[in-house]
């Protein structure tokens, strides 16, 4: 983990920008709880903390592989989607084809979004 946290801090070097250390943390990733590592891991006069969950825009994420949270914080975040576009949903002017694209165009993403972060297992 510290060669890659040194490596991050070159990299954003080269191309003229700072990590900054405030922002930056990290989270490792683990299903054995008796895995440990340090809480802070130290280059140069830069800290970076360790943290057991943070939020990923508005899905959190933690340390445990458990994607329960992330899929029901999902869900919520569509289903109010779907309340705020009912009155368009249910209007009988449009097309059962319209309405099947207002819902993939906007509420689908809504609950798929991040879904790139889910373990698959």
């Amino acid at each position: 983990m510290k060669k890659t946290t040194e490596a991050l801090v070159a990299a954003t070097k080269q191309i003229g920008l700072q990590a900054n250390s405030e922002n930056t943390k990290y989270m490792v990733m683990f299903s054995r709880p008796a895995c440990r590592t340090r809480s802070h891991i130290k280059i140069g006069n830069k800290s970076f903390e360790r943290v057991k969950q943070f939020r990923y825009f508005v899905i959190p994420l933690t340390n445990q592989h458990c994607i329960h949270e992330n899929i029901k914080t999902s869900l919520k975040l569509g289903n109010a989607c779907y309340h705020s576009e009912q009155n368009i949903l249910s209007c009988s002017l449009l097309l059962r084809n319209i309405k099947i694209k207002i819902y993939r165009s906007i509420i689908l993403p809504v609950i798929l979004y991040g879904c790139e972060t889910w373990s698959l297992t």
